[in-house]
């Protein structure tokens, strides 16, 4: 049986509390599992009828308004007006699939590619982070002739058949294939050298993938381990691993859906901080802030190799409504200084945190780089025990009193701070305010 708690699951409303729910919402809800059904899942222990976004901002039905502290699909601001228009008036001239020659596919490929090192030199889009994984998984056992996957133990990499293999969070029983290796990532917070650690841990699971029959195809991570909690620090500590890795044959692939697109403050993507070069980078949601656009970035021989035994193409992925939603993203990420705004926020966002952390034992540790943090509950009455129970009433009394947040961690005691990276110092106080409140309201 699998003891780490789904990432999804923890903060979901139960279909089985239907008759408690609010009756302005129980129809509604009773609507939803007749016609999408029950893996439609909603969040919060009260679900929200969200009916308007605006950059840091979610209005529900009713008018009230929420700080949105979790989402990093709209990264750079929900509705963004600049993406809008541009999507707008490229669905008014054309929108069709992706056989046909159009030049701003090149445009676009050109100016994402020039961020990237320069091995990384083609790029091949989707709809979805989890299409893009799952290609890169594809990638790497052709490319190797190995069928083994490295991951971490809460990973999330998406939900398509080989892609949920590796992604330990999602298992509500059970536990993942024999073909995959898993890192106690938490583990690191108590080595003396992180970065021997993680080069042990890696050296280790490529000796037992050997052993199992399967080989080391590749170590496949988000480079800020997100869905474990946060880990972003010592940057640098993935370097020696990763060379180990890669002159032994073996590929790096990097998530960047999560903190790719410079969320992290030191850049346009996270493996940046590592000092390493992945051999695939996959990503995804903030690509095209909210539309449907995933991405996957590697060297040609690659996908040569692909090419010529089985071949690839997506319909949708690269469409020119998408490249125009993603050439917009890449306009405000640059007009507006984004990266530079989620460094110098989120360096005052982590202070703040750990002020609130030198006031309250409850919380454990503060953890991130840029506007990705992450916070630890703990109970002081239990030694410091990670507090399951307590970060879900946070959660819930911080969606009660406007602010809406999520959780991470093997034990899901970790709050996953994300918000879109436009902003500002008075929201962050707002945040910061509110949630005090929701810990001392939720003591003993």
């Amino acid at each position: 049986m699998n003891n780490i708690r789904g990432i999804l699951d923890q903060n979901a409303f139960r279909f089985e509390n239907l008759d408690q729910a609010d009756p302005s919402l129980r129809e509604m809800v009773r609507k939803r599992l007749e016609t999408v059904g029950p893996t439609s899942m909603l969040f919060y222990e009260e679900p929200l009828h969200i009916v308007k976004g605006e950059g840091v901002w979610l209005d529900d039905s009713q008018g009230r308004r929420y700080l949105d502290m979790y989402n990093n699909v709209p990264s750079v601001g929900h509705c963004h007006p600049h993406i809008v228009q541009a999507v707008a008036r490229q669905m008014g001239v054309l929108n069709t699939h992706t056989r046909y020659l159009h030049e701003d596919i090149h445009h676009y490929a050109d100016r994402l590619l020039s961020t990237l090192p320069a091995p990384l030199e083609r790029l091949v889009l989707a709809c979805t982070g989890s299409e893009s994984n799952d290609m890169a998984l594809r990638l790497a056992r052709q490319w190797t002739g190995k069928h083994g996957i490295i991951v971490s133990e809460a990973a999330y990499h998406g939900n398509t058949s080989a892609v949920t293999d590796v992604s330990p969070s999602s298992y509500k029983t059970g536990s993942p294939p024999d073909h995959v290796h898993v890192i106690a990532l938490s583990n690191i917070l108590t080595a003396v050298d992180p970065a021997q650690w993680f080069l042990e841990q890696v050296q280790a699971g490529v000796k037992q993938l050997a052993a199992r029959g399967h080989g080391c195809a590749a170590l496949l991570v988000d480079s800020i381990f997100s869905s474990d909690g946060i880990y972003a620090d010592p940057a640098g500590f993935m370097a020696p691993a990763v060379t180990w890795l890669q002159a032994n044959g073996s590929l790096l692939i990097s998530d960047e859906v999560q903190p790719g697109f410079g969320r992290t403050g030191a850049g346009m993507w996270g493996f940046s901080r590592h000092q390493v070069t992945p051999d695939i980078v996959t990503m995804g949601k903030p690509m095209g802030n909210g539309f449907p656009m995933a991405g996957l970035v590697t060297r040609d021989e690659l996908l040569a190799a692909l090419n010529a035994d089985i071949g690839y193409f997506n319909t949708f992925g690269g469409s020119t409504v998408a490249v125009a939603a993603g050439m917009a993203v890449l306009d405000v990420l640059e007009d507006e200084q984004l990266i530079t705004n989620a460094q110098h926020q989120g360096e005052y966002l982590k202070a703040q945190l750990n002020d609130l952390r030198s006031h309250y034992e409850e919380i454990s540790d503060v953890r991130g780089a840029g506007l990705f943090i992450g916070l630890d509950l703990c109970n002081p009455h239990q030694n410091g025990q990670p507090d399951t129970s307590r970060t879900t009433q946070v959660i819930n009394t911080l969606k009660h009193n406007g602010v809406l947040i999520g959780a991470a961690g093997k034990s899901g005691s970790t709050l996953k701070l994300r918000p879109p990276l436009c902003i500002q110092r008075q929201e962050i106080d707002l945040f910061i305010e509110t949630l005090e409140h929701a810990i001392k309201s939720t003591s003993g």
